[in-house]
């Protein structure tokens, strides 16, 4: 098994909803802590790791990748012993009832519980969040509070599993992306600085990232992402699905949080082509990722995004392809590597 494959199962498996990522980074810390020159976590939470550059040029590099994934919430107790939840981060209702979770610090297990369908009046139609409880086996208000107080964490209970060349796990939007990152930041020196910031709350607001580019104020942002690929069932009707397994890395051209400078989006395309290393472009423009937040910060930060295909993302399971981890890996590596050798700061 590959280090990034083995980094990914470790990341995958952990818990870590949205403002609750300490558990991402104490997997992280300790695989990078001697191949960077610096390694920090700043009040929001985000883990910023510096590399020092050879000094053969003068950029500032972000790249990013954040460790959060969507998950629930405790939000109340029942007087049955269940939990009131809610979700964190953009779930569908409709995937929730009767999964198994980890609630908490102890990973305590739980169902999400809905009534039974043989008694249940409206079973044709989905249920909301607010129609659903977590039942961990507590048999009073009182014993539910104790286990799992207001604001604890809920995430999927799945694990981490390959099956021939796909690889099948929770939280790979964006724990996939935090691989890939580490594997960078343990190879060699690039001819700049760089910081690899894994990056807190993307799914409540790409909050994190915007945080850590005020503070980096770098030349430019790489975001490392994991996004849809909503490729099955396959259509007989000309439809463009957003990213497809084995096609390689997912190119973002624009999505609702940004838009690439067409400088930046030549440059990868030039790279991935001149590497003949497989590639697509994530259309159409939908959803939002870490570039929304960097590209903001203070007088502008050119940035953009480079994505591992996905299926099921925000879901207990997704499935990925290794080889389009690898290629995106690839991508990323010799694209973030080139930046130097590119007059890409001056704007058209």
């Amino acid at each position: 098994m590959s280090d990034l494959i083995t980094h990914l199962e470790a990341l995958s498996n952990a818990p870590g909803i949205s403002g609750d990522e300490i558990e991402v980074r104490r997997i992280i810390r300790p695989l990078i802590k001697d191949r960077v020159d610096d390694l920090r976590v700043d009040p929001m939470g985000n883990l910023i790791a510096y590399k020092a550059g050879t000094g053969a040029s003068p950029l500032r590099v972000l790249i990013t990748a954040h460790m959060d994934e969507v998950g629930l919430m405790v939000m109340g107790h029942h007087g049955d012993g269940c939990l009131k939840i809610d979700a964190v981060g953009s779930i569908s209702a409709k995937l929730l009832p009767g999964l198994s979770v980890r609630v908490g610090k102890k990973s305590l297990p739980g169902v999400i519980g809905l009534q039974a369908i043989h008694r249940a009046s409206d079973s044709d139609k989905a249920p909301g969040i607010s129609q659903l409880a977590v039942d961990i086996g507590a048999k009073s208000k009182d014993e539910a509070e104790r286990l799992a107080p207001l604001g604890t964490s809920i995430v999927f209970a799945t694990r981490f599993q390959t099956i021939g060349d796909s690889c099948l796990g929770k939280a790979f939007d964006d724990r996939a992306g935090c691989a890939i990152l580490i594997d960078l930041l343990l190879g060699g020196r690039f001819p700049f600085d760089v910081y690899g910031v894994f990056t807190v709350q993307e799914e409540v607001g790409l909050r994190g990232a915007r945080v850590a580019a005020y503070t980096v104020e770098p030349d430019f942002g790489i975001t490392v992402e994991g996004t849809l690929a909503d490729d099955l069932p396959k259509e007989e009707a000309d439809v463009s699905p957003t990213t497809e397994l084995d096609k390689g890395a997912a190119i973002t051209v624009m999505d609702r949080s940004y838009i690439t400078p067409p400088r930046l989006l030549r440059h990868f395309v030039h790279v991935a082509e001149e590497e003949s290393l497989p590639f697509q472009f994530k259309q159409p423009g939908i959803g939002g990722t870490d570039s929304g937040g960097v590209h903001r910060a203070k007088a502008g930060v050119p940035a953009i995004t480079v994505a591992i295909p996905c299926r099921y993302i925000h879901s207990p399971v997704s499935l990925l392809r290794q080889s389009d981890l690898t290629a995106t890996a690839q991508l990323v590596n010799a694209g973030v590597r080139q930046l130097a050798t590119q007059d890409l700061l001056t704007t058209e």
